[in-house]
C-alpha cells in the first residue's frame, strides 16, 4: 500500500458523506482512520530521491490527506484536479496572483472584494502588473476585461454579498485568453463549485467556514491544468508559505462535520435575515438566500447553498456600536463561519467601501430561535 493510496468516495455520494470520508487512506488494520499530523523537516532518504516526501517544505502526509479531500468536495466528478495548502488565505490567494502574472501583464480585481486585496494591488503594480478593478454586482467586471492575463472573481463578495454570473464571466474571460481564479471562501465547496462552472482555479481561506471553528489558518487553491498549478505549486516552495501539519490535521478533521455546520448555519443565516428583513425599520439587509435580494436569481443558479454570512446597515457607527455591545450569543469579532457566532462594524478597518453602520453577521451554529430572539432583542435596545 503506498502512501498515495485512498479510499475517496464515489463521486455519487451525498455531500455529508463525501466530508465525512475525503481524503482517508485506505483502511490497515491496527492503524488509525484518520492518521496522525506528521512533524518531519526530512525524511530517510537514500539514494536517488524517488518517493513522495523527501523535504518538509515540499511535502507532508498530512497535507497530502487534507489536499486529495479538499480536491474531492471541490470537484468530486473530476480526475486531474489538484489542491495544495498554503499557510493562510491570502498565502493561497498570493500564489495564484504571482505565479501567474508576470511585469507587463494586466489583472482584474473586484473593488469591492476581501480588504486585504488593496495590498495586493499595490504590491502588483510594484512589479509592473496593470490591474484593473470593478464591482461583483452586474458581471461588471467584463467591461475591463480586454487583454486582461487573469480574472479574479470574489462571489459572493466580501463584506456586500454581491454575486455574479461565474459561467458568463468564464465563458468571456476564455475567449479573451484570460484565466479565471474564483474566490470560494464565502460559499464554501458545499455551497458553490467553480471548477465545475469553468474556472481555472478555485482559492479560498480554510480559516473560515470551511474549518469552521476559528482556531486555524489555512488556506488552499484548487486547479485542473496541470502547467498552472505546478508554477503555484513552485510559488509555495519558493516562499515557504506552507501549513503547520497540526494544522492541517485539524482542517481535515473538521471537514467531516462539514455538511452538518454548514446545514445549519445557512438555515439560520436565512432566519435572521428574514427577521432583519421583516423589521419596521429599512436595514438594507443583504443575503443571497433572500427570493427578495438582488443577487438572488443569480445566486440560485450556481449555488447550492447560500452562506453563512448576512449583512444590514444600521444608521449611525454608534448605534452600531451599542448593537454589538448589547448582543448576548454573537461574539464581536472578526472573520466568519465559525461555529459561535461573530458579527462586527466592518468599516472599523478601513479598507472596506461601507457605511460606518455597516454591520457583517456570521451566523454559527447556536439554536436558530436563539439568535435571532437576541439580534432582534439586541436591535431594540440599541436603538434607544
Amino acid at each position: 500500500m503506498s502512501d498515495t493510496d485512498t479510499q475517496g468516495p464515489p463521486s455519487g455520494d451525498g455531500d455529508g458523506t463525501r466530508a465525512v470520508r475525503a481524503g482517508l487512506p485506505e483502511p490497515v488494520k491496527y492503524e488509525p482512520t484518520l492518521p496522525g499530523p506528521v512533524f518531519a523537516a526530512h525524511f530517510h532518504l537514500p539514494g536517488e530521491p524517488t518517493g513522495p516526501y523527501t523535504y518538509g517544505r515540499d511535502e507532508n502526509p498530512t497535507w497530502s490527506h487534507l489536499e486529495r479531500a479538499i480536491g474531492e468536495l471541490e470537484s468530486p466528478a473530476e480526475d486531474g484536479v489538484e489542491t495544495l495548502v498554503f499557510a493562510s488565505g491570502m498565502a493561497a490567494t498570493s500564489s495564484v496572483l504571482f505565479s501567474q502574472l508576470r511585469t507587463g501583464d494586466a489583472v482584474v480585481l473586484p473593488s469591492d472584494g476581501y480588504q486585504a486585496l488593496p495590498l495586493v494591488r499595490a504590491q502588483l503594480e510594484a512589479y509592473g502588473i496593470e490591474v484593473r478593478t470593478a464591482p461583483t454586482g452586474g458581471d461588471a467586471q467584463l467591461g475591463v476585461l480586454d487583454g486582461a492575463k487573469l480574472l479574479w472573481i470574489e462571489t459572493p463578495s466580501n463584506p456586500g454579498l454581491d454575486v455574479c454570473d461565474i459561467r458568463r464571466l468564464v465563458s468571456e474571460a476564455h475567449a479573451r485568453g484570460a484565466l479565471v481564479a474564483v474566490d470560494n471562501t464565502l460559499a464554501t465547496p458545499l455551497g458553490q463549485r467553480p471548477l465545475e462552472l469553468g474556472a481555472d482555479f478555485s482559492v479560498a481561506s480554510g480559516t473560515k467556514q470551511l474549518t469552521g471553528h476559528g482556531d486555524v489558518l489555512l488556506g488552499y487553491v484548487t486547479g485542473r491544468d496541470a502547467e498552472a498549478m505546478a508554477a503555484v505549486r513552485r510559488w509555495r516552495k519558493i516562499v515557504g508559505a506552507i501549513p503547520g501539519p497540526m494544522e492541517a490535521w485539524l482542517a481535515h478533521r473538521s471537514l467531516a462535520t462539514l455538511q452538518l455546520r454548514v446545514e445549519r448555519q445557512n438555515a439560520s443565516a436565512l432566519a435572521v435575515a428574514e427577521a432583519l428583513r421583516d423589521r419596521p425599520e429599512e436595514l438594507g439587509v443583504r443575503y443571497p438566500g433572500l427570493p427578495d435580494d438582488p443577487s438572488h436569481a443569480i445566486a440560485s443558479r450556481q449555488m447550492r447553498r447560500y452562506g453563512c454570512v448576512v449583512s444590514f446597515t444600521l444608521p449611525t457607527r454608534a448605534r452600531a456600536e451599542r448593537f454589538l455591545d448589547t448582543l448576548r450569543l454573537v461574539d464581536d469579532a472578526t472573520s466568519f463561519g465559525g461555529v459561535r457566532s461573530t458579527a462586527e462594524r466592518r468599516g472599523r478597518w478601513g479598507g472596506d467601501a461601507v457605511p460606518e453602520g455597516f454591520i457583517r453577521m456570521s451566523v454559527g451554529a447556536e439554536d436558530p430561535e436563539d439568535l435571532v430572539a437576541d439580534v432582534l432583542s439586541a436591535l431594540d435596545e440599541s436603538a434607544q
